[in-house]
Formats: structure tokens, C-alpha cells, sequence
């Protein structure tokens, strides 16, 4: 006994005691670098003391009950990242529907590969293919007659799929994959990701004249612009793929059903469910759907029925608050009312600045909202103006992370910002955005 107490002596224990308040002060602020989106890692080592005891008080003085830490520090001092389109501005909407949506799958469901064999998709599950053609029907957004449904890992699954699919395998070289620029920046690298021998990326569709088969890709409403696309290429040997992630009617006015042969549509952005991970494509040609269908067996043998059967519930609800007496709450009016908001602030946040524009779009009717309006897409196109030629480090060094036009096939005086982000992220951006000068 003696002897133990002689090892913890009090000048042990105060030593002991110092080490643990330590690595307790360091865990904190580790919580915090992690949830306000920088991350410091384990290079705490290489900071100052004096830069250690800053951020100490810092955090003490600003962490409060009611605010997250996210949202702790000053406007002024905070990073707002809208780099990434992660659609959490749907995260009020869905918290006030409650229970509506929740699913229970007990233990022992969904255990095998198969969700019926005898569909040509054989891991589509039936309640998620029906409640994808009921919300169609309802917004009228795309024809889904004689169309056969696959579905995905999201949407860029999907686009791989369609890209093995659609490949000749009898060409001496890969196919060329094109889309007009500006063009979403995952495309180029999508593509060429895993070297295939059966396509490549050829870039600006717009500039693109070589003679022979070619994909090309159009999205619409596009991203990152906003504006409808057609396809631009003037061939013969074209085959389309249309990417419509956004043709819904919060982003866009719906005038008429879609009617292409291959249509690309996804959860995250209809629905804001961008942590299920599921897309779903219409598909014209038996051929070409069952192709796909075996791409994503050989990828991943089939999509996650957890997902699907969450997407279905989700999809269910907006179909049945859609036609149901409450329609003023519905998703789509929800959805449409805070992205017009979204909109007219930034618009006068631009207006404010004045170093920056941003596209104006014609109004349309929608049929499905019965109103006219602007579309108002989920990403903004903004220009830097004047002297600034790279608008993306620009707004870095404003503590405003954007994606630059470089990465868009176009002139490094664009960004794309995103839209969907919270509406205190959001609400901060416009307001440090109408204050830049120069």
C-alpha cells in the first residue's frame, strides 16, 4: 500500500489531471473543426499556443443551447461551403410531416437479392416502381407508357449503365460522349473514370464534329445554368441520353410530359433525399434497359431495397398530398414558394453588390402549379464582373466556397452556387454576398 501511494504522489495525480483536461480541450475543438466543415485533423500539434488559447475562448464564448456548432461563430468569420448541391433545405418540410414517412423493416424482410424475377429489372421493388409511375402521372413531368423502369444508385449509376449500354462493342474505338457547356462538371470525370474501351469523353458538344456514332448527353433543366437544353449535335449516328434530376416543378415551370427514349431522374433532388441513393431511368428500348440492368448486377448486384422501399413511402406522400384537399401544404408548393424566395433575395443581394449578374430566365406556364413563373433552378450561374477573372478563388477569399466554371467546360469568371442549402447557410450567404464591393 505504501508503495502504491508513493507512485501516486499528488504531483502525479496534478500531472495525470493536466493530461486529461488536455485531451478533453482537444476533442472539443476537434468536434468543432469537424461540424463547422473545416477539419484540422491531428495537426493540432503544429499550432501555437497562443492560436490554441484563441480558439478555446472562442468556442466558450459562442456555443449556446438553442444553435448548433455549425452555426456558432460570427457570420463574418464562418466558411459557407455551397460547393456541393446537397438539398438540406427539404430538411424543415420532411421534420414537419413527422411519422408520414417513416418505414419499419423488420430484421428478417428484404434478406434476398431478388425483388421479383420475373421483371426484366429483377431487383426493382413493385411499390417503388408503381409509386414512381403514379408521381409522374401526377406532375406530368414524363411519359411513362411503354417505358421500362431500372433502377439505380442514384442517377450517376444510372448514367454508367446508360454509357455501357449504349456503347457499340464492335467499334475499333470507344464511342464519343459529348454535352453542350457548360456541362455538369461529374460528366468528364464519370466518364472516363475506369478507362473503358467502349466510350470517352470528347467534350463540348457544341464544338464536336467528328463523323461517326457519339453520345450525347442533355440535361434539362441544365446544370449548372438552369436554361432548357436540347441536343445540339448535328448527326446522324447520335444516340441521347436526357438527365431531367431537375425537372420538377420547385426548380422549373412543367409544360409538357418528357418524352425521350432514355430519361435520367433521382431522389436527391425531386424529393431532397440525397442519403437514400437511388435513381430511377424510363427507358423506351427492351435492349437497352436490360443492358443496364446487367451493368449494375455486375456492379453491385442489384440497388439496396431498404432505399427503395423508403423512396416509395417518401414518393407516396407527395403523390397524396398532391391530390388531396390539403394541396397549399404539399411538397411542391412548399418546395416552390422557398426556392422563389431563394431567388428574389439573391437576385437583389446581386443587384446590391454589383459586381456580379446572374441569368435571367422567361417565364412559362407550368400545368401542374397552374401559375406562370421564372424557372428557378437549384443551382445559380453567377459572373463575376469587371477586372475579377477568377470568381470562384474570388469568393473564397470572401469565405464563400463555389465550384468555378473550369470544371464546367467554360470561362473561370462563372461559378455555380448551390441553392439547397440551410436557410441560415443560405440566408448568411446573401447577405455577405450584397456587401461585397470589390
Amino acid at each position: 500500500m505504501a508503495y502504491i501511494l508513493s507512485v501516486f504522489a499528488v504531483r502525479n495525480l496534478l500531472v495525470l489531471s493536466l493530461a486529461l483536461n488536455v485531451s478533453l480541450i482537444l476533442r472539443v475543438l476537434l468536434l468543432h473543426d469537424s461540424q463547422d466543415g473545416s477539419f484540422n485533423g491531428f495537426f493540432f500539434a503544429e499550432q501555437k499556443e497562443e492560436a490554441l488559447a484563441t480558439k478555446i475562448t472562442r468556442l466558450s464564448s459562442s456555443v449556446a443551447p438553442s444553435s448548433s456548432l455549425t452555426m456558432a461563430e460570427g457570420d463574418e468569420d464562418r466558411v459557407i461551403n455551397l460547393d456541393h448541391g446537397d438539398p438540406t433545405m427539404y430538411e424543415s418540410y420532411w421534420q414537419k410531416k413527422g411519422d408520414e414517412t417513416t418505414v419499419v423493416i423488420p430484421g428478417w424482410q428484404f434478406m434476398s437479392y431478388f425483388s421479383d424475377a420475373t421483371r426484366l429489372c429483377w431487383f426493382l421493388e413493385p411499390e417503388f416502381a408503381k409509386q414512381i409511375v403514379r408521381l409522374h402521372n401526377v406532375v406530368g413531368n414524363a411519359v411513362t407508357e411503354n417505358r421500362h423502369i431500372v433502377v439505380g444508385t442514384g442517377s450517376t449509376q444510372l448514367f454508367q449503365a446508360a454509357l455501357y449500354a449504349l456503347s457499340p462493342c464492335a467499334e475499333a474505338e470507344p464511342i464519343s460522349v459529348v454535352s453542350a457547356a457548360p456541362y455538369y462538371s461529374s460528366y468528364p470525370l464519370i466518364t472516363d473514370c475506369l478507362k473503358s474501351r467502349l466510350y470517352k469523353w470528347a467534350g463540348d458538344a457544341r464544338s464536336f464534329s467528328k463523323n461517326g456514332p457519339y453520345i450525347e448527353l442533355v440535361t434539362s433543366p441544365n446544370n449548372p445554368d438552369g436554361f432548357a437544353r436540347r441536343s445540339v449535335v448535328n448527326g446522324s449516328e447520335g444516340i441521347l441520353i436526357h438527365d431531367l434530376a431537375y425537372y420538377w416543378p420547385q426548380y422549373t415551370p412543367i409544360s409538357s410530359p418528357a418524352n425521350y427514349d432514355l430519361m435520367l431522374f433521382t431522389v436527391s433532388k425531386s424529393t431532397g433525399h440525397a442519403g437514400m441513393r437511388i435513381g430511377w431511368a424510363l427507358v423506351k428500348d427492351e435492349d437497352v434497359a436490360r443492358k443496364m440492368t446487367k451493368y449494375i448486377e455486375i456492379n453491385t448486384i442489384g440497388v439496396s431495397k431498404d432505399s427503395q422501399v423508403r423512396a416509395a413511402k417518401v414518393l407516396k406522400v407527395i403523390s397524396d398530398n398532391s391530390e388531396g384537399p390539403n394541396e397549399g401544404d404539399s411538397f411542391f408548393e412548399f418546395s416552390y414558394r422557398v426556392m422563389a424566395k431563394r431567388w428574389k433575395q439573391l437576385r437583389e443581394a446581386v443587384q446590391q453588390s454589383g459586381l456580379f449578374s446572374v441569368s435571367d430566365f422567361p417565364p412559362q406556364l407550368c400545368m401542374f402549379l397552374n401559375r406562370v413563373f421564372e424557372p428557378q433552378p437549384a443551382f445559380a450561374w453567377i459572373k463575376c464582373e469587371g477586372d475579377i477573372e477568377d470568381c470562384e478563388s474570388f469568393l473564397r477569399g470572401k469565405k464563400i466556397l463555389t465550384r468555378g466554371g473550369k470544371h464546367f467546360g467554360v470561362n473561370p469568371k462563372y461559378v455555380r452556387i448551390s441553392m439547397l442549402d440551410r436557410d441560415k447557410n443560405y440566408e448568411t450567404f446573401v447577405r455577405r454576398l450584397s456587401t461585397i464591393r470589390s
